[in-house]
């Protein structure tokens, strides 16, 4: 859900959107969302510990500074020689799909914790990551063209209330 909710963000901020992008990001998501958990599997008990204690807190300023980044630029003037930022590129790409698959990496150590085979449950957390994170870009190109800025403003607040869950989960709700 935190994937399909920064794909919405994403499909309203790029005009046009074309399916480069929408095979970028789905697949960028659906790949992170996939080896996260078999990764959190790969390391096991070892250092569970030891990445708990922070992952919460990356999550948090990985999507604080992308939402941060798209509130400031719906608030710039508009300069017809400035283009918005692309999130399907480069690190803003890389920041998010980890941003948004971090707790995935938790969901591996706990399926080594159970002794279960994850490739099957990676297989399927990145396939439905993938379909919603594109089916999350389309309706957000809608949203975006309805509601112009607005929707630019409120998808970075969005990515910030994200983080800020991820993190207050993480640290009050333990």
């Amino acid at each position: 859900m935190d994937a399909f909710a920064v794909a919405l963000a994403a499909g309203a901020v790029i005009s046009p959107i074309t399916g480069r992008h929408l095979f970028r990001l789905g697949f960028h998501f659906g790949l992170f969302q996939a080896l996260m958990p078999v990764g959190g599997w790969l390391l096991g008990l070892t250092v569970q510990k030891w990445i708990s204690a922070y992952d919460h807190w990356i999550a948090f300023g990985l999507l604080a500074y992308v939402g941060g980044r798209m509130v400031h630029e719906a608030f710039e003037e508009d300069d017809e020689e400035k283009t918005p930022s692309d999130p399907t590129k480069g690190m803003t790409m890389v920041m998010l799909s980890v941003a948004t698959s971090i707790d995935a990496f938790a969901v591996g150590l706990s399926i080594a914790m159970l002794g279960v085979s994850v490739w099957l449950p990676a297989a399927v957390i990145g396939l439905v990551a993938g379909v919603l994170t594109v089916v999350g870009m389309l309706l957000g190109r809608r949203l975006g063209e309805s509601w112009g800025k607005r929707v630019e403003i409120c998808g970075g607040l969005v990515l910030c209330a994200i983080g800020l869950k991820i993190l207050l989960e993480h640290t009050l709700f333990k």
